[in-house]
């Protein structure tokens, strides 16, 4: 415990990382848009936004450019800092545009095939010393990082969303990962002005061994008649102050996204994480929350 405040100390107060000048983001959702933004606006970095959709990017720089334009009417940013920000980002469809990039984040889907193979090309395209980041929420970073060249470079980097509101990254080192890279990749978050966890690399991490059961059990409550989505997400928000219903949280994030991550907790920690038969059949709906436009809510 000591050790790691210690390490987490030191890379926040001392490490520079002045050498990292341009960041690869890959995945223009809401997560990566956010990731890119805060990078160029926040950290000042040149960033590369790769997706290989060209719809996908431009709906991200209409969100980015949306998201900015509100800070500039409520006097957050001045005009100039929005100019700026959208100036330092660059967007392409091709993954060898990262090829000089010096720290590569991953925001794509929750898939670990998909991921092991997106980063065993990164492995090729990117400088040997580049620090390839996951953002994954549950997937096992040791197991990523077994598919790279260089194993000590790989590190999970998980943001919350929206990544511009939410102030929490959980840095998740692999069994492989360098003290070199923890140090950078801490400086860097600190950068983009935001507070660090450590996690060890277990499904789930921190944030979300906690947090999908707690939604999973909400769902399971819902799917026996305990209550009605309403009466659970206001039980919730004005018996226990939380912010948001688990429900309404759950469409938030995204349905597809928590039933994944309760698959890979149920996969590797037992039928206590066992996803609700509602959630499953959801899912296979397509009722996947907000960004669809129906979850256990219509938007």
């Amino acid at each position: 415990m000591f050790l790691r405040k210690s390490v987490q100390t030191l890379a926040q107060r001392y490490y520079s990382t002045s050498h990292i000048n341009t960041v690869g983001v890959i995945g223009g959702g809401q997560m990566g848009s956010g990731i890119a933004q805060v990078l160029a606006q926040v950290a000042q970095r040149k960033v590369i936004l790769v997706d290989l959709n060209k719809d996908v990017l431009e709906k991200s720089l209409i969100g980015i450019n949306g998201f900015l334009q509100k800070s500039v009417a409520k006097g957050v940013i001045g005009e100039k800092d929005k100019e700026n920000t959208l100036r330092r980002i660059s967007f392409s469809d091709d993954l060898n545009s990262l090829n000089k990039a010096d720290f590569v984040i991953e925001a794509i889907v929750e898939n670990t095939e998909i991921k092991c193979n997106l980063f065993k090309d990164l492995s090729k395209i990117c400088k040997p010393d580049a620090i390839l980041a996951s953002n994954t929420s549950s997937i096992s970073i040791t197991q990523i990082a077994s598919n790279t060249n260089n194993p000590q470079n790989v590190i999970g980097m998980h943001f919350m969303n929206p990544v511009p509101i939410m102030k929490l990254v959980e840095v998740i080192p692999s069994l492989q990962t360098s003290n070199e890279t923890l140090k950078t990749t801490m400086q860097l978050a600190a950068e983009m002005n935001k507070t660090t966890t450590l996690s060890k690399d277990m499904p789930g991490f921190i944030a979300n061994r906690l947090l999908m059961p707690y939604i999973n059990e909400a769902v399971q409550a819902l799917h026996e008649g305990l209550g009605t989505r309403e009466d659970i997400d206001t039980t919730m928000k004005l018996g226990c102050n939380m912010p948001m219903g688990p429900l309404t949280l759950a469409d938030f994030i995204g349905l597809d996204t928590c039933y994944s991550i309760m698959n890979i907790l149920h996969t590797q920690l037992g039928d206590k994480y066992k996803p609700s038969p509602l959630l499953k059949r959801y899912v296979e709906a397509g009722r996947l929350g907000k960004k669809v436009g129906h979850g256990f809510y219509t938007y």
